[in-house]
């Protein structure tokens, strides 16, 4: 994979120029390339697959003058699932949901309190398959601010933001293994700060930067 100082550019642009960015964001969700994906499939059977439960998350862009911002979270530590981790506000998909997109706004306000009014829909990626069991979409969604959050703090212990531009050096696509309950597993990490953001989360904006650098047109 290549840096592309030109994307990062073009996600940077001023205000001025935010309309053109949304609209070639929209463009690139709708169309992706064929280009590698790397999801939690490697480690699943297919019979895994066919039976995962359906999700949802919301990738939030944040319109900051200095350029896209990714909006997450961190889990709270005594969660049943993935208690502790960076993530992205979302969650299964319920059975009043009409569909995920719907679930990703629902779950965004019932984490951060982001009213769904202020999210503008850019897109979907490519399903995201987490091998504890779940078939993720991953829903992406612009934000412009002011806005105010607020926090369930039962699921969520801290919500933050990190330049978009960030994740899109594949420097810091840092490609892990490790051993759980006899099984081999492999997956992203990214750092940032104090933070360690992997899993679905990394692999999830590895694919968002995959899909957006392979056409820069």
């Amino acid at each position: 994979m290549r840096s592309h100082p030109a994307l990062i550019e073009r996600l940077d642009q001023d205000s001025g120029h935010r309309h053109d960015l949304k609209e070639w964001l929209k463009r690139r969700l709708a169309d992706p390339a064929d280009v590698p994906h790397f999801d939690g499939r490697i480690m699943m059977t297919p019979e895994d697959c066919a039976n995962a439960t359906p999700a949802a998350v919301l990738v939030p862009l944040v319109a900051r003058p200095e350029g896209l911002q990714v909006l997450l979270t961190r889990r709270t530590d005594h969660l049943s699932d993935h208690a502790g981790q960076i993530s992205f506000p979302g969650g299964r998909v319920e059975s009043q949901d009409a569909s995920e997109v719907v679930t990703a706004l629902r779950e965004t306000e019932e984490e951060i309190g982001l009213p769904r009014h202020q999210i503008h829909l850019l897109g979907t990626l490519r399903e995201y398959f987490i091998p504890t069991g779940y078939r993720v979409i991953p829903v992406v969604g612009w934000i412009e601010p002011p806005f105010q959050l607020n926090i369930d703090p039962f699921e969520v212990a801290e919500v933050f933001e990190v330049p978009l531009a960030y994740f899109f050096n594949p420097a810091r696509h840092i490609l892990q293994q490790d051993v759980k309950d006899g099984r081999m597993r492999q997956y992203y990490a990214i750092p940032w700060q104090q933070h360690n953001i992997w899993g679905a989360t990394a692999g999830i904006l590895v694919d968002l930067y995959q899909i957006l650098s392979d056409d820069q047109g």
